[in-house]
Formats: structure tokens, sequence, C-alpha cells
């Protein structure tokens, strides 16, 4: 009975002072609202940076790294006689992975393993007039790389699928396209790295986001490649290994690297600058929604505090009348977690509404052709973390208050009066 009559007090309280309250309000809500708003925003922000990384990445990649000869000229020297050193060159067939379908196929039968693909890394000229550009022209399975890394997301004009269909064909990169004027249909000239001039038809326009790697790559089918090359069948650069879940890479690199005798390098070590970018900007929309709080949570404070000296006689005859510090305690703790509950609620229905009318805003940018709208992450974490640090907060900025309201003496303030 005395619980019920505790939160009729603090009802009648809230209500009579109906301005502050409102206000406090408002002011958890907004902080939610933007911490909801901020990070859902800047979540997804990550995300999409991310995407750019991780859907065009291997999360394992396995390739033969040109190494220096254990014996260096200089370890033959004669110290009797002449002696005449020359230059020590790798054999260009050495970036070839040796048995590459067999190691293909063992690695397909690993449970971890979503899908593998194999690359093939050639290096070339594009033929502009009288000027060369350099560039890299890949070698993919179209089927492959569409299915484990979503390339035709990023073919912003033609067919991927013509790569398998068309013999000598090529999907050119935004920058590549933009400097040689080139567009589906036409034929491009190209020059490989032992100075063959070959033809490729353009049956595609490929645009990752990044710049930089659309300025000079281009793909091509594994056996345009291999013959733009003078290779056989067989050869291969790169394995790429997708795997079920992206945090299993570090481990799997050591592993295939011991087991085949090959470079491995996980997409956490590749893009480890990157990485540490996106936890960057996580730290930062984390530090400014909380101080958010932070800040609604003082304005509580400081209303219950102002609400305490305007009812000093109100205390005093609750505690006249047979309440208890622990009872006057209860009261105002109860009027701080009903602001910060209703707050806090009004918050989280803002935010989610918010952030849903950001994710409907049109985002229309050439160079990030798979982003339609501003990314949105509605990660229910954020709502889990914003709901119970508004009551948190709140709690603690009515403990103090409530704390001095209960030791007030009521024949002191009747005395004063």
């Amino acid at each position: 009975m005395k619980y019920k009559l505790v939160y009729q007090v603090a009802f009648s309280l809230l209500i009579a002072r109906w301005k502050q309250t409102l206000v406090a309000a408002i002011g958890v809500t907004i902080s939610i609202t933007m911490f909801i708003t901020v990070l859902s925003f800047m979540s997804g922000l990550n995300d999409m940076l991310d995407g750019l990384i991780t859907n065009r990445t291997a999360h394992v990649r396995i390739y033969k790294e040109i190494q220096i000869s254990e014996k260096q000229p200089a370890d033959y020297i004669n110290p009797h006689g002449h002696n005449f050193v020359s230059s020590i060159k790798p054999k260009n067939e050495l970036l070839g992975i040796n048995n590459s379908k067999t190691i293909i196929e063992a690695i397909k039968k690993d449970e971890r393993v979503l899908g593998v693909a194999p690359k093939i890394n050639a290096q070339v000229f594009y033929n502009v007039g009288a000027v060369d550009l350099t560039g890299a022209i890949f070698g993919i399975d179209p089927v492959e790389e569409n299915r484990l890394f979503k390339f035709s997301d990023y073919v912003t004009s033609g067919n991927y699928i013509d790569l398998k269909n068309i013999p000598n064909s090529v999907v050119l990169g935004k920058g590549v396209a933009t400097k040689m004027m080139a567009n589906v249909g036409d034929v491009i000239q190209v020059t490989t790295s032992k100075g063959d001039q070959v033809a490729l038809r353009v049956v595609g326009i490929f645009q990752s986001g990044i710049q930089d790697l659309d300025n000079v790559q281009s793909y091509c089918s594994l056996s345009t490649t291999q013959k733009l090359l003078g290779q056989p069948s067989n050869y291969i650069t790169d394995i790429q290994v997708k795997l079920k879940d992206i945090l299993w890479a570090p481990e799997v690199a050591k592993e295939y690297r011991k087991i085949y005798e090959l470079n491995a390098v996980d997409i956490q070590t590749a893009n480890s600058q990157f990485e540490t970018g996106s936890s960057v900007r996580t730290l930062i929309s984390y530090a400014v929604g909380i101080t958010l709080l932070l800040v609604a949570g003082f304005g509580i404070y400081n209303i219950l505090n102002m609400m305490i000296y305007e009812k000093m006689d109100s205390i005093a005859i609750l505690k006249a009348v047979g309440f208890s510090g622990n009872d006057v305690n209860k009261i105002f703790l109860s009027i701080a977690l009903s602001i910060g509950i209703f707050g806090g609620l009004m918050g989280l229905l803002m935010g989610f509404s918010l952030s849903s009318l950001i994710d409907q805003i049109p985002f229309n940018t050439e160079s990030l052709p798979t982003i339609k709208t501003y990314p949105i992450n509605y990660n229910p974490k954020f709502y889990f973390i914003g709901g119970t640090f508004a009551i948190v907060t709140t709690y603690f900025a009515g403990f103090f208050p409530s704390r001095k309201a209960s030791g007030i003496d009521p024949v002191i303030i009747i005395r004063g009066k």
C-alpha cells in the first residue's frame, strides 16, 4: 500500500512541475534520438566503406611471390681469379602457382570455405594513340567472381557474362575507359610486358568506387588472359578464398601458408590501416552519443535539485505524517526514472524514425554506383545501449538529489517557516 502511495506522490510532483518535467524528458529524448541516429549513420558509413573493400577482396589470397635467391652472386666469388657478375632475374613463369587446380580442389573441400576463385594478374600497357598507359588486367572466372565478390554490382554498363561468351573481350575500369575514350562495343589495343600487341573488345565498364583502382584495372576471362600472356590453360597467379566467417581469415592464411608452401595473406592484415580508420570513426560516434546523454543527465540533476528546494514544505509534511527518509528517496528516484524511461522510449522511437528518413534520401554519385541511399545500420545493439544508458544516467542524476531530500529534517523546515 505504501509503495502505491509513494508512486502517487511522485506522480503528483511530476504533474505539479510539468514544465520542468517536460524539459527534462525532451532533453533525454533528443539525446537518445541523436545517439541512435549518429551511431546508425556512422556505423552504416563504416559498413559501406568496409563493403568497398570486403566485397571485392578475398578473405585469404594465395599467391607465389618472387623470392630473392638464397645464394647471391657475391657468394660465388673466387678470391684468386677474375669474377664476372650479371643480374640474376627471376623467370616470368615463377609467378604461376604450380599444381593450382589440385590446390583449388583441396581448398574447396575445407568446410570453412565458402568458395574459391582463380585469378591471373597481368601487367599491360593500354595503347592510346602514341601514348601507353600503365595498367593491369585481371583474368577471372566471371561466374565465380560474381558469386563470391558481387562482380556484376560494379559493372555499370554492358554485361559481365560476355567475358565468358565472347573471346578476346574485356571489362574496362571506369578511369581506363575515360582515358581511352572507349565505350561498350569498341575495340582497344593493349601491349603485354613481352611487347605483344593484342586487340580486345570492350563488353563492359567496371567501377569499384576506388578511383586509384578504376584508373588502372580491367578484367578478362582466364582463357583470354592466358592467351594474352602466352601461358598454358593451367596458368594461375592467385587463388582467392572466401570464407564462411571473415574472422577465420588470419588462422586459415597461416595454415594454408604452411600446407602449400605459398604466400597467403588474410584480409585483416592486407587492410589493417583501413580497419583502424573504421574503429576510430566508431569510437568518435560513441563518444558524441554518450556526451549527449551525460548532458541530459546533468539537466535532470539540476531540475530535481530545484524541485527539492521548491518542495521543502511538501517534503517536511510527508515526513511529519510518517514518510521515512527511504520513502522520500524512492519518490525522487521514481521521478528521475520516470523521466528517463519516458524520454528514453520516445528517443528510441524518434531515433528509429529519423534513421529511416535518412535511409530514404537518395545518394547518387558516379564514384559509388552500388550505393543508392544514405547508409544506415539498424543494429539492435545501438537501441539497447541507448535505452540502458538513458535509464542509468537518469538514475544517477536523481540519486544524489533524492539522498539530499531524504535527509531533510521536517522540524527545522517547519520552524523556519
